[in-house]
């Protein structure tokens, strides 16, 4: 008589683009799988997030998950030039200090990515809008429960697999039962970013953006200025990426985000560095 062999089972918290990336890799490999993701539902569009780059593996790895490998080039941007520039903001100047042309990267809305990823999973692995609060490990060591509830309904469920992955973000919850000891550092700048939509070609921020960079659109640009860069790209769909970093103190942290200013001094250095 032949017997089935059971599945393992992986337990993944977090489904955002590195939670559903593990999860499809262990549904390809024969796992069962289950994604705790604490927001209601998938990402839809909407006029905040941000762009990604993927470099050549990543492209590799991505199309082999999707059925129609060129639905990844329908929804990227190919960037072939990477490029270095330095700003002095008093004298209101800038002048390239690196270009390196053949690079083979692809730009890519983060929801637009989420979303191809995303298409490619079972939809009903996915627990939306439970919140992770505990694991423990069996004795043998063996195997793995973990506890979530669900924001509607406040419903605690537990949940038992051979392997917990993490991938719930930089502050996430699993790491300091693992790794106790392990602290963040601060890189020494804190970063913002967004992604806006030019679909009004002729407006004078547009033309403004097209002539500081005049290569948008198959460019990574690096912008290095006193205190502070910024990367500019292009995204598919009529959209910039943009990131702003600021060198400052290090902030304080307060529950599960970072104080960065307060308001009124955030907004006054916006505009100043700006």
């Amino acid at each position: 008589m032949n017997m089935k062999k059971q599945k393992p089972k992986a337990i993944v918290v977090g489904g955002s683009i590195a939670g559903e990336s593990c999860a499809k890799a262990l549904v390809s490999a024969g796992w069962d799988v289950v994604v705790i993701e604490k927001t209601r539902g998938p990402p839809t569009q909407n006029p905040t997030g941000a762009g990604l780059g993927l470099d050549p593996l990543a492209q590799k790895i991505v199309q082999s998950w999707l059925h129609e490998p060129e639905l990844l080039y329908n929804n990227t941007l190919p960037l072939t030039i990477t490029e270095n520039l330095a700003t002095d903001g008093e004298k209101k100047i800038s002048w390239v200090i690196g270009r390196e042309e053949g690079t083979k990267y692809l730009t890519a809305y983060w929801a637009d990515l989420h979303g191809l990823i995303y298409n490619t999973l079972p939809p009903q692995i996915f627990l939306w809008g439970h919140q992770y609060l505990s694991f423990c490990i069996s004795e043998d060591k063996l195997t793995v429960k973990v506890r979530a509830k669900d924001l509607e309904t406040d419903e605690i469920i537990e949940i038992v697999g051979d392997l917990l992955v993490g991938a719930d973000g930089i502050l996430s919850s699993i790491r300091p039962s693992i790794l106790p000891d392990f602290k963040l550092r601060y890189t020494g700048y804190c970063a913002w970013r967004g992604v806006f939509n030019f679909s009004e070609n002729d407006s004078e921020t547009i033309l403004g953006i097209r002539k500081s960079y005049p290569d948008i659109g198959k460019c990574f640009y690096t912008n290095i200025g006193s205190g502070s860069h910024i990367i500019v790209t292009e995204l598919k769909k009529e959209k910039f990426n943009w990131v702003w970093y600021v060198n400052q103190p290090e902030p304080e942290p307060q529950g599960n985000c970072l104080l960065l200013f307060h308001l009124s001094i955030l907004f006054s250095g916006v505009r100043v560095e700006c």
